[in-house]
C-alpha cells in the first residue's frame, strides 16, 4: 500500500515541468547553492541534487541546505544515488542508476520516498516500473557532455517509443536545450530533465522561466 506521504509526493511530481539537475563543475563558476537560488527565482518545482565528484559527507551537508531552501520554496528535492542521504535530510525522493540498489530494495527501508530510475531501453523502463519505481528517466536523448554515458544515444523517438509503454510518469534527459526541446515535446515529453541548459545559462532564473513556459505552451 502506498503511504499518504509518498502519494502526496508523487502527486506533486506529476505536476512538474522542468526537472533541473545540479552539476557544480558545469555551472559557469557558480556553486550549487547559486544555481538553486536561480531555479527558485525561475519557479522550478523540483531539483535533483547530483554531484558525482563530491564525498558522501559533503553531499550530505549540501543536501541539508538544499532541503531547507526547497522546503521554503515549496519545491521537491530528489537526491541522486544516495537513498541514505535522502532519508537523513527528509528529501522527497531518490534517483537511482542502473548500477545502484534496485528500487524494490530501497522501497523496503524507504517507503515514503519517491523513487526514480534511469533507463536506456524499453526493457529497462518496464523492469523499473515492475520493480516499483514511481517514475523513470529516459535517455540519453541527444549527445551530452555532462557525464560519461555508456548507453547509446536514443534519439527523440525514444520519448514516444519508451514513454508510451509505461504507466508511470517519465522524464527525458540528455543534451536537451532550449533549441531542441521541441523535438521531445512534440513526441509527448512533458517533464524535461536538464543540466547545463540552466546551470550554464547567463541568467538561470530567466532560462528556467523560458523553458517552463515553452513546456506549458504545449
Amino acid at each position: 500500500m502506498v503511504s499518504h506521504k509518498r502519494r502526496q509526493r508523487v502527486d506533486a511530481f506529476c505536476d512538474i515541468d522542468l526537472y533541473p539537475v545540479t552539476c557544480e563543475r558545469l555551472s559557469a563558476g557558480r556553486s550549487n547553492l547559486d544555481v538553486l537560488e536561480g531555479l527558485i527565482a525561475g519557479g522550478a518545482r523540483v531539483v535533483q541534487l547530483r554531484d558525482k565528484e563530491a564525498s558522501p559527507g559533503y553531499l550530505y551537508r549540501m543536501a541539508v541546505v538544499f532541503r531547507e531552501m526547497t522546503t521554503r520554496a515549496g519545491m521537491l528535492l530528489i537526491i541522486n544515488d544516495y537513498a541514505d542521504i535522502a532519508l537523513a535530510v527528509d528529501a522527497d525522493g531518490v534517483h537511482l542508476g542502473q548500477d545502484d540498489m534496485p528500487p524494490e530494495a530501497v522501497r523496503d527501508f524507504a517507503p515514503d520516498l519517491i523513487i526514480g530510475v534511469s533507463t536506456h531501453s524499453p526493457e529497462q523502463a518496464l523492469a523499473a516500473q515492475a520493480a516499483g519505481a514511481d517514475y523513470i528517466n529516459i535517455g540519453p536523448i541527444f549527445p551530452t557532455g555532462t557525464k560519461e554515458v555508456s548507453a547509446k544515444i536514443l534519439g527523440p523517438d525514444a520519448v514516444s517509443d519508451i514513454g508510451g509503454r509505461v504507466d508511470i510518469p517519465f522524464t527525458v534527459m540528455g543534451g536537451i536545450k532550449e533549441s531542441n526541446m521541441d523535438e521531445v515535446l512534440k513526441r509527448g515529453a512533458r517533464r524535461l530533465a536538464v543540466v547545463t541548459a540552466v546551470t550554464e545559462a547567463e541568467d538561470i532564473a530567466e532560462a528556467t522561466k523560458r523553458m517552463r513556459e515553452k513546456i506549458h505552451n504545449w
